[in-house]
Parts: structure tokens; sequence; C-alpha cells
């Protein structure tokens, strides 16, 4: 009994002080070997390339030997050591690395900066392709640019072009003109070009409306004693080709004017010439080239000669080969020693007996109405010509 006793002591001793085991040998020893397993976790070895590893020291188990099944899903769960996919609470799979106690890595499915292994990187670039040559890209800004290039280039063209037609067809169309106002002297009638009445709105001094009523025209004929010498010297480079005259009354019958429209034989430069040397010689402006007027006897002009002459204009065109001039004076005859260019009898302040008169206003007045009815002439017989 006292061995047995002495057996059963070592047993219990055994269980109470884990880790020391008795002496002896047989299989009491190993009893005691067992138990202190089962109170004692034993620390797993380093892994080896022929084993799997063992979990971590947290586990609570000991390591399995190989992979087993997964009781709730029925696939198989890989062996500890590895990173392999596993699987979430929504069936998707993420990466759970080995003998780490971090937090699970996110998805890469759903993380922009995640970059796995095997994952392909998206890129908005142009590939890089190999033995192929490069093409540089062409921007919007530079296509529109090259757009804008290109349609300022054709307007610049059409205007271009444009500008030369039209400069074709505007000078055709007056060189037609022109030619056509040479001939109207004998293809108009006197009507058209001297109205039996001419209204004369804002004419007269001080901007008063005025009244001419025809009284006499002048059989058409030619220049040789129709203008004074100096004056008919002074026309001669032009030619005389046609003169044609009418003498008008104002309402009052006080003062009497001449028309006349000269027909030249000149072309459009050789008019340019002359009103350039009238204009910058002041050839108007002379006294000693006034026109003569038209005396129709048994009218109001009857007593109207050179000696009544008070104001006068000449207007050389340039659109048409014709000299247009009018010259006033009183009706009742009355001589005038000092005679005044109209544009100066009509200025404001003029105090000389013509201008106080209105006799200025009588000239440029008729002069200026008769050349617009020319040029409205000209047009009409120029659209009507073939």
């Amino acid at each position: 009994m006292g061995g047995a006793a002495r057996t059963d002591a070592a047993e219990t001793t055994a269980r109470l002080r884990p880790g020391r085991a008795p002496g002896r040998q047989g299989g009491p020893a190993e009893t005691a070997s067992e138990t202190t397993a089962r109170l004692r976790p034993v620390r797993p070895a380093p892994p080896s390339s022929s084993s799997p590893a063992p979990y971590p020291s947290s586990h609570p188990g000991p390591a399995p030997a190989a992979a087993a099944g997964d009781p709730r899903t029925g696939s198989a769960v890989p062996a500890p050591g590895r990173a392999e996919a596993l699987p979430d609470a929504r069936g998707r799979s993420s990466m759970a690395p080995a003998h780490t106690a971090s937090p699970v890595a996110p998805d890469p499915v759903h993380s922009w900066s995640a970059a796995p292994a095997g994952r392909p990187v998206v890129s908005f670039a142009e590939p890089e392709l190999s033995g192929a040559r490069h093409r540089p890209r062409v921007g919007p800004r530079t296509a529109a640019a090259a757009a804008c290039l290109v349609l300022g280039l054709g307007l610049i063209s059409g205007a271009v072009t444009g500008s030369w037609l039209t400069g074709d067809s505007e000078d055709g169309g007056a060189a037609n003109a022109f030619a056509t106002a040479g001939t109207l002297w004998h293809s108009v009638p006197v009507d058209d070009l001297f109205p039996p009445t001419v209204q004369g709105t804002g004419a007269g001094p001080g901007g008063a409306d005025r009244s001419w009523t025809r009284i006499a025209v002048a059989p058409d004929s030619g220049c040789a004693h129709a203008f004074d010498p100096l004056l008919h010297t002074a026309l001669a480079p032009v030619g005389c080709r046609r003169l044609l005259r009418a003498t008008y009354t104002d309402a009052t019958q006080s003062y009497v004017t001449t028309v006349g429209l000269l027909f030249t034989d000149a072309d459009p430069a050789a008019m340019s010439a002359l009103a350039a040397r009238f204009r910058d010689e002041h050839l108007d402006r002379r006294a000693d080239l006034m026109p003569r007027p038209y005396a129709a006897p048994g009218t109001a002009a009857a007593g109207f000669g050179d000696a009544q002459r008070a104001c006068w204009t000449v207007s050389v065109l340039t659109d048409a080969p014709v000299v247009a001039y009018a010259v006033s004076g009183w009706a009742d005859g009355r001589t005038v020693d000092s005679p005044q260019p109209a544009a100066d009898a009509v200025r404001s302040g003029a105090t000389t007996a013509p201008a106080q008169a209105g006799l200025g206003n009588e000239a440029q007045g008729l002069a200026d109405r008769v050349q617009r009815r020319l040029r409205q002439t000209v047009g009409t017989a120029t659209e009507d010509s073939p």
C-alpha cells in the first residue's frame, strides 16, 4: 500500500505542477506529459520548406496539417503562410497576407490606388508603338485655327476678286455713261435739259424758295460767238461739239439768267485736266472769263447784254463731256460795274449790289439744278441703251 500511495502522490503532483515530470519511466510519466500538454499550449516550431507553416501564436488551436474544406461554402481553405484570395461577406475575394495582424487589404476592384500584380493598368495616353512612326496629335485649337486661316484666305481672295470685278464693272459703266452724255444734245428733247419751269426750294437768299420760268431757248449752235475771246481760248483744249442755251426769269421778272451746256469733244482725261486747271488757277472767278448771256428779243431778257452781267458760275464736269455755266443780271437792263462770282455773292455778309439783290443765288441755283437734271437724263439714257 505504501507504494501505491506514493504513486498516487506523484500523479497528483504532476497534475498540480506542470512542466516537471517524474524521473520514473513507464505509463504514469507519459500520462503526466499529456496532462501538461493540455494545460500549456505548445509553442509552434519555425516553418520549413518541407512542411506547411503553422498558424500564428495567437491562433487558439493547433495548426492543421493540410488544407481542409470550408464547412460554410464547401470550398477548399488554403494552407496558412501564403497570401490567397479570401471571400468576404459578399463572396468577393480579398488578399490576406500571412503572419500579420494588420487589417485586411482593400478590395482592388473598389480601390483606384490598388494595383495588384496581374491587374491591367489603365492609361489615357497614346500607346507607344515600337517600330512605328509617331504622328503628332492635332488638338481642337490647332484645327480651329487652321480652319479660320483657310476661311480668311478665301474671304480675302473673294473680296479682292470681287473688287476687281466691281471695279471693272464700275469703270465700264462710267465710260458708257460718259459716252452717252456726249450724244444727248441731239437725242433728248429740250424740255428734258431745260424744263419750262424750275423750282428752287431754298435756293434764294437766306434759304428762301425760288422759282424760274424759261422765256427763251437759243438754237443749238457752235461756240464761235458765244464766249468772250479769252474764255474761248481757255475752253479750246476740249473742243466744242454743240452749245445749248436757255434764258429764265424769276417769278417777279426782276432778274434774268442764261444757262448754257457746252458739249465738248474731249475724253474723260481731257475733261479732268481742264477741271483741275479751272480749280487750281481759279479761272471760274475771273471777270474776264465770264460767259455771255442769251438776249432773246421780245422777252424780259431783250436788254440783257454783256454790260448787264452781274454774277456768273462755270463748272467743268468730269463725268460727262460738258461745261455748264450760268450768268445773271437785272431785267431792266441796268449795267454792272463790278461783276462778282456767284460763289462770292452767295456768302453770308456779302455787301455788293449783286449779292444784296440775290443775283448770285439766281446764277448758282439755276446752274445747280440744270446740272442735276443733266445727270438724271444721262442715267436714264444709259439704262435704256443696249
